[in-house]
């Protein structure tokens, strides 16, 4: 185990031991720490989430977010609905990145109304691979500075008592971009301007069976969505973009629990130009974020859970993904990411789990701070 996990494995220790046995945060029913009448009871109370950012696109760093549970949900046969819940943040990385930001996610109606909104501000010093800029590749970098705002939300209302749900969605985002290359910077000048606007609405689905928000021990989730960006809309960029996503959860045994998830994205009716972290990449556990991008995106990985004991899980990864201009170039070649991590349950009444992750790829590695399963 290396410096850089050791460090994650003991402040994960920090956040949960330290709190719950200072405040007496310990379950009656196993005498474990637990957050669940804290979270519940407290107004004020919340879940500290941390993070060590050990991003290869951004370098080392680190920060600290809050969850809050408003409530205390309710079980409808084996399905958990969650309660209202809020989160915010932020932190910052050695390479003089940082960021804070918050959202809210909300339910009506025994879950048949969902509503999530997000925002943020960002100053992040990102190294860019896409081919599509000035012929730089995968093994060339240009080094970026972006700096913005933004923002999303999405609406959903349930089919009658379905797992099928159709809403709507809206993103924004204003960004000022630049280049330490002074010939690139200049290119990008004369191609974006001086700052960028990307502004869209969008079209949702889902198909929703999973037994649980935070950690799904059983079900599919499956969505797709539909984003129109114009100028009609306050940005300076046309292009639509499709994201289908699903994650399928089968229970082996009591103790082992399979997962399968894929992910696809692809720009369609696009400009010639577009901003860098436009173009979709393969996001997975020990890629950097932004190392691989096309305009055809897909990813498939798979893990296995297996509970130690009634509080510990014990996790193992394993993923693949492509990124193309084509789409029948896609996975013509293939990114590999693997790794495994470990989940405590910190809230026994919500199936509340938190852990760390370390995630490795070809000459990568980093560890990753999650609220719930990681995929």
């Amino acid at each position: 185990m290396n410096r850089k996990v050791r460090l994650s494995v003991l402040l994960l220790a920090l956040m949960v031991y330290g709190p719950c046995r200072a405040a007496g945060f310990l379950d009656p029913e196993d005498g474990m720490p637990d957050m669940s009448d804290y979270l519940r009871d407290n107004r004020y109370g919340f879940l500290p989430v941390p993070m060590v950012i050990t991003e290869p696109a951004v370098g080392y760093g680190g920060g600290l977010f809050g969850l809050f549970l408003h409530g205390k949900g309710t079980q409808q046969g084996e399905r958990f609905i969650p309660p209202a819940m809020t989160a915010f943040g932020g932190g910052g990385t050695q390479n003089g990145s940082w960021f804070v930001g918050g959202g809210h996610r909300h339910t009506w109606n025994d879950d048949h109304i969902r509503y999530l909104v997000a925002m943020g501000y960002a100053d992040v010093n990102l190294d860019i691979y896409s081919g599509d800029v000035a012929g730089f590749g995968h093994s060339k970098a240009i080094a970026t500075q972006t700096k913005g705002y933004g923002g999303m939300q999405k609406l959903q209302f349930r089919v009658g008592d379905t797992p099928v749900f159709l809403g709507v969605s809206q993103f924004y985002a204003r960004m000022d971009i630049s280049a330490d290359n002074g010939l690139v910077n200049r290119a990008w000048q004369r191609l974006f301007g001086a700052d960028s606007t990307s502004s869209a609405v969008g079209l949702v689905a889902e198909y929703d069976t999973t037994d649980n928000f935070f950690y799904p021990r059983k079900g599919a989730s499956l969505s797709g969505e539909y984003r129109f960006y114009s100028s009609f809309l306050g940005g300076d960029y046309r292009y639509d973009q499709l994201t289908l996503d699903g994650k399928y959860y089968y229970p082996l045994t009591r103790s082992l629990t399979l997962a399968v998830a894929g992910n696809y994205q692809a720009l369609m009716n696009q400009q010639q130009h577009l901003p860098p972290m436009a173009r979709p990449d393969i996001n997975l556990r020990g890629i950097s974020r932004y190392r691989y991008q096309g305009d055809y995106v897909g990813t498939v990985q798979t893990q296995l859970a297996w509970q130690v004991t009634p509080r510990w899980i014990v996790q193992g990864f394993v993923g693949a993904g492509s990124a193309a201009d084509e789409a029948s170039q896609l996975f013509d070649t293939t990114e590999v990411a693997w790794g495994t991590g470990f989940r405590y349950l910190i809230a026994r009444q919500y199936g509340l789990y938190t852990g760390v992750d370390v995630g490795f790829s070809k000459n990568e590695q980093a560890v990753y701070f999650n609220v719930g399963s990681g995929l």
